[in-house]
């Protein structure tokens, strides 16, 4: 299968390319016009239903209309002169409030939205006064816009609606701010926008250099970016298509997950291709370049297509988590990664046998002579003191690991960077009101049978929840239009996205509610807090299910391609202490040096999948070549299975650091991000990459293969290689096009 796939797109390039062109173009227009359609902003819609947050939000969008990615602004009104709101400015807050909720706010249409395709976010809101500070200073108007609040179209009528309300209170005498919701989003787009655009030009401009430098080459510099920013559209596009189709939801997060993901693996394979294709350039100059790209996709079609297919296996394992975010974005990943592979068998062999030696062109690394350089250098060291070099890999990536004693998870949500407006309104808000004013704790409450409720039998639960430690206020009960169901916001006296929030929700504010509820009604406390402290637990228990199922598939897959249990056995335990290491390095940086309270609550579970997939990647191209260099050396003893490891490390190194380099760039530009989980993610990733491709393939793996030599293929010990037949595509090739056979091209 993958011989034919490459064989063709080899014999037929240009017709390979303009298909890819074609649709990947399509999808990718495509996706980013529809992503936003299926795309779920709220936690708690991740939750399995048992939970009881989840089962909260069913209540707030069956009986008070609560709609997915509605987007609640908080709307501070004050007056100019800092002195205390009077009767008449609160009639003017309340005038101006209701002219804004009968304004329709038009979204203004960009170059980056399709009419037609992409939603229209015009929308009347609604706006209602909320409360007055206890010292008069301000009055909070709550403002509802409904809408994904990641789609930049409804940002942009956020945008029209803040201009206008600034316009409206200014008329009035009054100025106002704006924060929660909507608000910490745009401010947190906008404050981030200079600086993503210039990591992002840093990553692309880097890996440019690095090929550069690599290949001497302007083609292999851009051809590998190009080709993999058309395919990860596609994969994108992909992914927007199927959620439409069977209407699951996305993860906010998940598309730029998918193409940062896409893009380093991407890169990684065009490089494997094109280091091994130059390596055959060299070896067999007067052969057509069709023939030798038909030879070397082939070649290392079958590591690359077992490489995609461990992190397809790794990813795919998260189909059996049951937190939504992580279900999602499992097979999300997986479906994203084949439609890479079917590029990297297809569209990679075609542009190779287009360029032909075009592709390294106006360096000559084809006609000099191969040097061994510090990769053949590393080779031979790992050669002759296999067993200093495992010991010291190990006893580095053990020091390393250490750091993950005492790690504690963090499900800060993160929050908007303090240099904001939306931040500056959060803090004059806090001076006056509880910090949880703006986001509450909301506590739904319905009746067993089905019945009508009155405010009056809540009057209970509302004293109780008063009286708990860390809540500041409890509003009136808001009772349905059927008065089926009631909802009582609290304000907690902390940050609602803080650990804090979270241990008060979970212990002293359910249990007040459970003892204060009366007997006959149900009720379900709800929020940010509840969300965050249900997602813990959902997490914790995936963490358990998800590890041992990935790994066992990724051995699976391992013991198929190297046709031997001992080698799965080495790279696993590899790659398994190459992610202790990340993860201690990480606390260590964040948490045990940096003063956070623990490591993003999903980095494990990241870390766990990418340097463990990902890095075995490496190691598969890096025990491919083991085996190949191994057969070729014969049944010699322990002399030549150690001239075999230098020879694979010397032919497997510049592209394995290339690659890693690469990869580690892509993640590690969310590094600078200023969220902070976001950050710990782009960070951690990085370091991980990089361990796994210097220390962990090109150090430990082969010392190891030097030190048990054959043994590393038990059972079979024979280390056969995946010698290509006869009439390999290179051969076939030549028999198809004789005119082609024997020449340079």
């Amino acid at each position: 299968m993958i011989r034919a796939l490459t064989g063709f797109s080899t014999r037929r390039p240009w017709r390979v390319i303009a298909v890819w062109g074609v649709v990947g173009v399509f999808l990718s227009l495509m996706g980013q016009a529809l992503v936003f359609r299926v795309t779920e902003t709220d936690s708690a819609g991740f939750l399995p239903a048992e939970y009881e947050a989840a089962a909260a939000l069913r209540v707030a969008r069956e009986e008070f209309g609560a709609e997915t990615g509605d987007g609640t602004v908080t709307v501070l009104a004050a007056r100019n002169d800092g002195g205390p709101m009077e009767e008449a400015d609160r009639r003017r807050v309340e005038e101006v409030a209701r002219r804004l909720s009968a304004t329709r706010v038009e979204m203004p249409w960009t170059d980056e939205q399709i009419r037609g395709v992409s939603l229209d976010h015009s929308q009347v809101p609604r706006v209602s006064v909320v409360t007055t500070a206890p010292d008069g200073s301000f009055v909070l108007l709550g403002a509802r816009l409904r809408g994904n609040s990641m789609d930049p179209g409804m940002q942009d009528v956020y945008r029209v609606f803040r201009d206008g309300a600034e316009r409206e209170f200014a008329g009035a005498g009054l100025r106002t701010g704006f924060t929660g919701g909507l608000a910490d989003v745009v401010d947190r787009a906008d404050a981030e926008k200079t600086t993503q655009t210039v990591v992002g030009l840093v990553m692309v401009g880097l890996i440019v250099l690095v090929n550069v430098l690599v290949f001497r080459s302007v083609l292999a510099a851009f051809v590998p970016l190009f080709a993999v920013t058309v395919v990860g559209g596609a994969a994108a596009g992909t992914v927007v298509g199927a959620a439409l189709l069977t209407g699951f939801e996305l993860d906010a997060g998940t598309p730029s997950m998918i193409g940062t993901v896409l893009i380093g693996i991407g890169v990684d394979y065009f490089l494997f291709l094109l280091f091994r294709f130059r390596e055959e350039l060299r070896r067999r100059p007067e052969e057509h370049p069709r023939a030798v790209a038909a030879d070397v996709a082939a070649r290392v079609g079958t590591a690359v297509t077992s490489a995609a297919l461990t992190i397809v296996a790794a990813f795919a394992t998260l189909g059996t988590a049951t937190f939504g975010q992580f279900r999602v974005l499992g097979p999300s990943v997986a479906v994203s990664v084949l439609v890479m592979l079917l590029a990297s068998l297809t569209l990679m062999p075609a542009l190779l046998a287009v360029s032909g030696r075009k592709m390294f062109w106006p360096g000559r690394s084809l006609t000099k002579t191969e040097r061994p350089g510090l990769a053949g250098r590393t080779g031979g060291l790992v050669a002759r003191r296999p067993l200093t070099v495992l010991v010291g890999s190990v006893a580095l990536l053990g020091a390393l690991a250490a750091g993950a004693v005492g790690v504690r998870m963090d499900f800060d949500a993160g929050g908007t960077p303090r240099d904001t407006a939306a931040a500056a309104t959060a803090r004059e808000i806090a001076g006056a009101l509880p910090s949880g004013v703006s986001d509450p704790t909301t506590v739904y409450v319905t009746a067993d049978d089905g019945r009508a409720l009155g405010a009056a039998e809540l009057a209970g639960l509302r004293r109780a929840l008063a009286g708990t430690a860390g809540v500041g206020e409890v509003a009136a009960p808001v009772l349905s239009t059927g008065r089926t169901a009631a909802r009582l916001d609290a304000y907690l006296t902390v940050d609602s996205s803080s650990q804090q929030a979270r241990d008060l929700v979970t212990g002293p504010v359910r249990q007040a509610v459970r003892e204060a509820t009366p007997a006959g009604l149900t009720a379900r406390v709800g929020g940010t807090a509840a969300v965050f402290a249900d997602v813990a637990t959902a997490v914790d228990r995936d963490l358990r299910t998800v590890f041992p199922v990935a790994a066992a598939l990724i051995a699976l897959i391992l013991v198929v391609l190297l046709r031997s249990l001992a080698a799965p056995v080495v790279l696993l335990l590899a790659v398994g202490l190459c992610f202790a290491a990340t993860l201690g390095a990480s606390a260590l940086v964040f948490q045990h040096a940096g003063g956070a309270p623990g490591v993003n609550f999903v980095l494990p579970l990241v870390l766990f999948l990418f340097v463990v997939a990902l890095g075995t990647d490496y190691n598969i191209l890096v025990g491919d070549r083991l085996r190949e260099e191994m057969h070729r050396a014969g049944a010699g003893g322990p002399k030549a299975a150690r001239a075999a490891v230098a020879r694979a490390v010397r032919h497997t190194a510049p592209a394995i650091a290339t690659a890693g380099v690469v990869l580690a760039a892509s993640f590690g530009g969310l590094a600078v991000n200023a969220d902070p989980s976001t950050r710990q993610l782009g960070f951690a990733t990085a370091l991980g990459i990089l361990l796994s491709a210097f220390v962990v393939s090109l150090l430990l793996v082969p010392a190891a293969a030097a030190l048990l030599g054959r043994g590393m293929w038990w059972p079979l010990g024979g280390a056969k290689a995946p010698d290509l037949p006869a009439d390999g595509p290179g051969e076939a090739y030549a028999a198809r096009r004789p005119e082609h056979a024997g020449r340079r091209g």
